[in-house]
């Protein structure tokens, strides 16, 4: 390995655990509460080697943003080939459902947290956001299209979906399903979905 090799591979290790303790602290102390001093001491470094990556504590937070939506696309994509639509819908769930899971504190702070929003002046600049949106609001598009479900407008189906799906997540991580006994809390709240995807749909 070169020297220029090297060194690319060390920005990018350092820039990881830099996102890494920002993202431990963001969760553990929330937002305002986490500075760019709390996260250099973290990493036992100076704030001046955070600002080598990063501009700010807004862009730092949105990298963290971006990496996260990067892996929920991915695993998006595995249901890319299910050709019935109200079978990749349930199949997209699933997914969701899986992935907040097994990263529960990732989903709060993509999904729950309070954050700030002054870094995405335009569309274009959050667009993992709106591509991870896009895969369930194409998927009621071909359900209209299709006849399927009750929905005539494609945006308000897909938000009526991800409503319900991240409604229930939520409460389960914020452990706001204590009167429920834990070990149904994954079932309960997959049923949900399967009883909520079966209203929606047209009745023939």
């Amino acid at each position: 390995m070169g020297i220029t090799e090297r060194k690319e591979r060390e920005k990018a290790e350092m820039r990881d655990l830099i996102l890494q303790a920002a993202s431990d602290l963001f969760v553990e102390r929330g937002y305002e509460q986490t500075s760019i001093r709390t996260i250099a001491d973290k990493i036992e470094y100076s704030p001046a080697t955070i600002y080598l990556y990063f501009k700010d504590k807004q862009e730092l937070f949105h990298a963290i943003m971006d990496k996260a939506f990067e892996v929920l696309l991915h695993n998006f994509k595995s249901v890319e080939k299910i050709a019935e639509p109200i079978s990749r819908m349930r199949a997209l769930s699933e997914v969701y459902m899986k992935f907040a899971y097994a990263h529960p504190a990732l989903y709060d702070l993509m999904f729950i947290m309070t954050k700030p929003m002054d870094h995405v002046e335009h569309a274009e600049d959050w667009d993992c956001g709106f591509q991870a949106f896009n895969f369930l609001l194409e998927i009621v598009e071909e359900s209209i299209e299709a006849k399927l479900v009750n929905f005539k407008n494609a945006h308000l189906g897909a938000l009526t979906v991800w409503s319900h799906l991240h409604g229930l997540i939520a409460l389960h991580i914020r452990g706001r399903l204590l009167m429920i006994p834990e070990e149904m809390h994954e079932v309960l709240i997959s049923e949900s979905v399967d009883s909520m995807i079966e209203l929606i749909q047209i009745k023939k």
